[in-house]
């Protein structure tokens, strides 16, 4: 068993990694940048910020190989050199730990984004067109890593694993907001809901990433989602069904619904203020983003949860189950996706 350090362990895929990796008899040290995460890990956790690098290689010390799954997701941070201080430049430390320390093993979470729009069914060799600084960042991190590895190409391995959107318990993402507006009546079906969504499940994706460490060395690219790719209207149903609701729903023609975006976009610019709703929501919500895991497959890797009976679990944990007596509920501090989480 080795010797295992998760950069960015204390996030939402972070924390199951540990636990993945745990079962599987890996001594795990968790290092992150959040202060308090400490209490939650142990002996087993190392505050440091990527982008301090002494700290991190402190940090990652004694570690045979490095997860690196730290991040900012979202793609309305400012300032937008963030992107750049933190994907980019902790990726760059990241490795700079691992060549002063003779770590020759590095598994880094990207993400689909750098594939930008307009590719259904995306392979690993699709050209990568990222379309915001977001996904922009996640390539600039992948460039990194892999010239780290070219370095020592007969000695180093680099395992590079670009997930889907990813929902689960406790997190509060596309998914989880998607059924969150289901649940309070409030969802409105923009367009056929034909497109098809890939989506992943964050037990099978902390899976995955376990499964795939030794590698061997070189340099690996994989997709990640969870088969098969539902239709919107498809995972609207299934939301519907699994929360007791008749499936038939509200529809809006697409034009419409558009033209809404637009006007949120003109009341945002005018109050200054940042609506859920808008243009590019829209377009995003009716297109089709499907990626292709036929690579990933032929690992053999099998996730353990079926992704319908992964969405039913969720929405029982998040929309049916009380939280225990005393204790914190749902979307509290602990349960909420932090900086690694969304991957899309």
């Amino acid at each position: 068993m080795a010797a295992l350090a998760i950069v960015g362990g204390a996030g939402f895929i972070g924390r199951r990694l540990v636990s993945a990796l745990q079962d599987a008899g890996h001594d795990v040290t968790v290092v992150d940048a959040a202060p308090g995460d400490g209490d939650l890990f142990g002996a087993a956790y190392r505050q440091a910020d990527t982008r301090d690098r002494a700290d991190l290689t402190a940090a990652l010390a004694g570690a045979d190989a490095v997860y690196n799954l730290a991040a900012v997701h979202r793609d309305d941070v400012k300032p937008v050199s963030r992107y750049e201080e933190v994907n980019v430049g902790g990726a760059a430390n990241v490795c700079a730990a691992c060549r002063d320390l003779d770590i020759d093993r590095i598994v880094f979470t990207s993400s689909v984004s750098v594939y930008g729009a307009g590719a259904p069914g995306a392979t690993e060799y699709h050209p990568p067109a990222p379309v915001n600084e977001y996904g922009r960042s996640k390539l600039r991190a992948e460039q990194v890593h892999r010239a780290w590895q070219a370095e020592a190409p007969e000695e180093r391995s680099l395992v590079i694993v670009r997930p889907s959107v990813v929902f689960g318990e406790g997190n509060r993402g596309n998914v989880y907001q998607l059924m969150r507006q289901i649940d309070a009546g409030r969802f409105l079906m923009i367009g056929r809901g034909l497109n098809r969504k890939s989506t992943a499940y964050v037990d099978n994706v902390a899976g995955f990433l376990a499964a795939i460490l030794d590698r061997g060395a070189g340099a690996h690219l994989f997709n990640y989602t969870d088969k098969p790719d539902l239709s919107m209207e498809e995972l609207v149903a299934t939301v519907r069904s699994e929360l007791g609701m008749r499936p038939a729903g509200v529809r809006l023609p697409y034009a419409l619904g558009y033209l809404g975006g637009v006007a949120c976009d003109l009341a945002a610019a005018v109050t200054g203020r940042t609506l859920p709703i808008s243009a590019v929501r829209i377009r995003k919500f009716v297109s089709t983003t499907t990626f292709s895991t036929e690579r990933a497959k032929a690992t053999g890797f099998r996730p353990p949860f079926p992704l319908r009976e992964a969405l039913a679990q969720v929405i029982r944990h998040e929309f049916r189950t009380p939280p225990p007596p005393g204790g914190k509920p749902l979307g509290s501090r602990r349960d909420v996706a932090t900086p690694a989480d969304d991957v899309t």
